[in-house]
């Protein structure tokens, strides 16, 4: 039994995978074992969002999310009780929000753009894992993700793309990357280093 939870961050730019990255350790670990909690469930609302000077909703800035409830949420976590949040569904306005439910676990793994960028958040992780890829595999990425699951035009998410992704990728995340204690290269797959993370955790889990 762990004296504390083991707190894992993992980052990396837009479309670079770490959405099938954690959803495969979901798949690897119980509830029991290990609890998800995703930045993208924190966005403010969107009528409170930035706006560049063509009227758009600038998604890709840390003042987009509301670090205090993460924290909070994140305290509870820790503190061994479960938590209830609802679904963001960005532009998909249609879709109805889901609860999400998450429980304490030993192992708990944050995840999002600006999880590295947050003082309060970096400070406190165990372990801290970048996913990268290259900049033509994570728009090609995007835009199959956003025009098929969110419903956004191809314009809208090579605008997006040009003015918010690439210019908060440089500014907010790749700077950190050197601060990373495991930089997971998935321009293919993320197999292999998969494997090495499971392992880890499975070490920390009997300790």
């Amino acid at each position: 039994m762990l004296d504390k939870p083991y707190l894992v961050g993992i980052t990396g730019g837009s479309a670079s995978g770490k959405t099938s990255f954690i959803q495969s350790l979901k798949e690897a670990f119980g509830s029991k074992d290990l609890c998800l909690v995703s930045q993208d469930n924190y966005y403010r609302p969107r009528e409170v969002q930035q706006r560049d000077d063509q009227g758009q909703i600038n998604f890709d800035l840390p003042t987009s999310i509301n670090v205090e409830n993460f924290l909070t949420d994140l305290e509870n976590l820790k503190s061994g009780h479960s938590i209830e949040i609802k679904e963001y569904l960005f532009q998909n306005e249609e879709k109805t929000p889901q609860l999400i439910c998450m429980e304490a676990a030993p192992i708990i793994v944050v995840e999002g753009l600006f999880i590295f960028h947050y003082e309060q958040i970096f400070k406190q992780l165990d372990l801290k894992i970048f996913i990268d890829a290259n900049d033509d595999i994570k728009l090609d990425r995007r835009i199959r993700r956003d025009v098929d699951e969110r419903g956004v035009s191809k314009e809208i998410v090579l605008y997006q793309w040009q003015q918010h992704v690439v210019p908060s990728y440089q500014k907010y995340l790749l700077p950190y990357k050197e601060a990373a204690d495991i930089v997971i290269n998935n321009n293919e797959h993320f197999l292999t280093s998969l494997e090495v993370i499971k392992n880890h955790f499975q070490k920390i889990l009997h300790k």
